[in-house]
C-alpha cells in the first residue's frame, strides 16, 4: 500500500536543523483505542455485515493490521510498534475472552510496548494483569501509585527501555488522571497529575543515558498538548483516549499528523483499528529531533488480510455467532452514535437508549432515564439489526439502575453531564422523561443546567429542587462513574440489579417495528 508523505519544514517544526551521517531514523508504528475490533467494522464503527467486506466496503480488521504492520516494517531499517491503550471492551470478544484474545493478536503482532487504557480496568486489576502475564511486551502506567494492590505492585511498571538498532528508547505510559471514574481499577490504586509523572519518568530515564523518550500516553488529544508544553525531555507523544484523528490529507481531521506542540509531536490514529499509525523520525547523534513526518494509513479494502489471522479470528468467533447473528429488529434508517455528535448534544442514538430504558420501567412509576454517552458505542446501519450490532452498541454489560433522588441533586447531576462538554467526554446525559436546556458561556458546575422540565404524565412541568423523583440509570453511573457521584449511595432505595442494556435495547427496538431514529430537542443549547 502506498503512503503519502508530508516532509514539513524543519524551521516549522521547530526542530534543529541538518541530517548528518550519524542520523538516527526510527519508524513509529501505532494504534490507540481498539476496543476488541477483530473483525472488520462498518464505516458507522459497528460490525461489518456479511459480504460487505468481499466488497471493500468494510474497514480495519486484525487480519489487515497484520498485514499493514508487515509491510511498513520493509519499508524501515528501524521499527517499533506500540499502542495507546484500551484494547479492551467494545465486542463479544471482551465479553466472551476478556483479555486473552488481545493478547494473542497483539503478540501476534509483535507489538514493542502499550500504556493502560482506563477500559483495560473495566474487570478490575485481575483481568488487567493476566492480560500482563499473556503478553511479551511491557504495559506501563507512570501515573498511578499501584503499590497497595497485590496484582499490579512489582508487575506494572511506569516505564521501560528497549533497544532497536542498537540504540536505547525510553518508553512511559500515561492513564487518564480520573479512571477511577471512568473505570473499576478498585481502591487500592491511586492517580496522579501526568505532568508531574511523565517529567519524573524522563529525569530517571535520562539520568540512565536514554535519549530517545516517547510518550504512550491514553489521556486525551488536549491532555497530550499540556505534557508536550509542560515538560522536557519528552521527544514523541503517541496519544489514545479522545479517538482523535490527525491527518494533513483529510478535512475531517482534528489537527495535523504530527501535532506539533514545544518541538514535540504528538500522534494519534482515531480508533478501532481503521488506521495505523506509521510516524518516521530522525534523531541527531545527541539525541535531538531533527525530522517528524508521516500519516495514517486507512486499512480499507485495499489492504490485504492475512489469511491465517482471518481463520483465526473466525475460530475464535465461533461460540459468539449464535448470540451475535440472530436479527432481533429492524432499523428504518440509520441511527447516529457518533462519539462525537453523542458526548456534546441530543443525539439520535442517545434518544433511543434513554427511551428504551424508560419504557422498560416506566410501569414502576419512573418518571426520567439518564443514560452517560461514554456507554454508547457505536451507530448502527439501517435494515435487519443483529444482537451484535446491539452488543457493540452497548458492550458494557451494565443493568438497569432504578433509584430516587431529589430534583436538586438531579440539576447537580446534569451539570455534571454538561461540565466537561468542551473535552468531548463521556459523561454527557442523553435523558428521557426530560427536557433542558444548557448554556455553554456560564462555567462548569456554576448554572450551565437551565430551565429543566419533567414529564410528568399529563405534560412537561418545571422541576421541583425539593420534590423526589425516581430515575432510572444503569449500574455503572449509579455507583457514580463519569462523575455521576451525587447518584451514589446507600440512601436512594436504589435497585442496581435489573435486566442487562443491551438486552432492554434488543426488545425495546423489536417492539417498534422498523425503528425510525430522531431528535426532539429535548437537550438545547443556549
Amino acid at each position: 500500500m502506498m503512503m503519502t508523505r508530508f516532509l514539513m519544514s524543519v524551521a516549522a517544526l521547530g526542530l534543529t536543523a541538518g541530517v548528518a551521517a550519524a542520523d538516527y531514523k526510527l519508524t513509529i508504528l501505532h494504534t490507540n483505542d481498539f476496543h476488541s475490533r477483530f473483525e472488520p467494522i462498518s464505516k458507522y464503527d459497528s460490525g461489518c455485515r456479511e459480504g460487505d467486506n468481499a466488497e471493500g466496503k468494510c474497514f480495519g480488521g486484525s487480519a489487515r493490521l497484520v498485514s499493514a504492520i508487515a509491510d511498513a516494517r520493509t519499508r524501515s531499517n528501524n521499527s517499533i510498534l506500540v499502542d495507546g491503550g484500551d484494547q479492551f471492551q467494545g465486542s463479544l470478544f471482551y465479553t466472551y475472552y476478556k483479555g486473552k484474545a488481545a493478547a494473542e493478536m497483539m503478540n501476534k503482532m509483535g507489538y514493542d510496548g502499550m500504556t493502560v487504557g482506563n477500559h483495560e480496568f473495566d474487570d478490575g486489576p485481575e483481568v488487567l494483569r493476566g492480560f500482563m502475564d499473556s503478553v511479551g511486551f511491557p504495559v506501563l502506567m507512570s501515573n498511578a501509585d499501584v503499590s497497595a494492590e497485590p496484582a499490579l505492585a512489582d508487575v506494572l511498571k511506569k516505564s521501560t527501555v528497549i533497544e532497536r538498532g542498537g540504540e536505547k528508547i525510553g518508553l512511559i505510559g500515561l492513564t487518564p488522571e480520573d479512571t477511577h471514574e471512568l473505570a473499576s481499577p478498585g481502591k487500592n490504586i491511586t492517580f496522579s497529575d501526568p505532568v508531574v509523572a511523565v517529567q519524573a519518568e524522563v529525569d530517571r530515564l535520562t539520568a540512565e543515558g536514554v535519549n530517545k523518550i516517547i510518550v504512550l500516553s491514553h489521556s486525551g488529544y488536549g491532555v497530550d498538548q499540556r505534557v508536550a508544553a509542560e515538560t522536557k525531555g519528552v521527544d514523541v507523544i503517541v496519544g489514545g483516549h479522545s479517538n482523535t484523528y490527525l491527518s494533513n490529507v483529510s478535512d475531517r481531521a482534528v489537527g495535523p499528523y504530527p501535532t506539533m506542540v514545544n518541538g514535540v509531536p504528538i500522534v494519534q490514529a482515531y480508533a478501532y483499528g481503521k488506521f495505523l499509525g506509521e510516524l518516521n523520525v530522525t534523531f541527531d547523534e545527541a539525541g535531538n529531533l531533527v525530522e517528524a513526518v508521516g500519516e495514517p494509513l486507512i486499512m480499507d479494502g485495499t489492504v490485504a488480510e492475512d489469511e491465517a489471522t482471518v481463520a483465526r479470528i473466525a475460530e475464535l468467533a465461533q461460540p459468539l455467532d449464535e448470540i451475535r447473528n440472530k436479527v432481533v429488529a429492524e432499523a428504518a434508517a440509520a441511527v447516529d452514535g457518533d462519539r462525537q455528535t453523542c458526548r456534546i448534544q441530543e443525539c439520535q442514538m442517545g434518544n433511543l437508549v434513554a427511551d428504551a430504558m424508560l419504557d422498560r420501567v416506566k410501569d414502576q412509576g419512573v418518571q426520567i432515564a439518564i443514560a452517560n454517552s461514554g456507554g454508547i458505542r457505536a451507530s448502527l446501519e439501517p435494515g435487519e439489526v443483529t444482537m451484535g450490532e446491539v452488543l457493540t452498541i452497548l458492550p458494557f454489560q451494565n443493568t438497569l439502575s432504578t433509584f430516587e433522588i431529589s430534583g436538586q441533586e438531579l440539576i447537580a447531576a446534569l451539570e455534571n453531564g454538561v461540565s466537561q462538554v468542551e473535552e468531548v467526554k463521556g459523561r454527557f446525559p442523553q435523558v428521557a422523561g426530560l427536557t433542558f436546556t444548557w448554556d455553554p458561556a456560564v462555567a462548569p458546575n456554576e448554572g450551565r443546567v437551565q430551565e429543566v422540565m419533567v414529564d410528568m404524565g399529563d405534560g412537561f412541568t418545571p422541576l421541583d429542587p425539593a420534590k423526589t423523583y425516581l430515575v432510572v440509570t444503569n449500574n455503572y453511573v449509579r455507583n457514580g462513574g463519569d462523575g455521576y457521584k451525587v447518584f451514589s449511595g446507600d440512601d436512594k432505595n436504589a435497585y442496581d440489579f435489573g435486566p442487562d442494556l443491551a438486552d432492554v435495547l434488543a426488545e425495546y427496538l423489536a417492539e417498534q417495528g422498523a425503528y425510525s431514529p430522531y431528535t426532539d430537542g429535548r437537550i438545547a443549547q443556549k
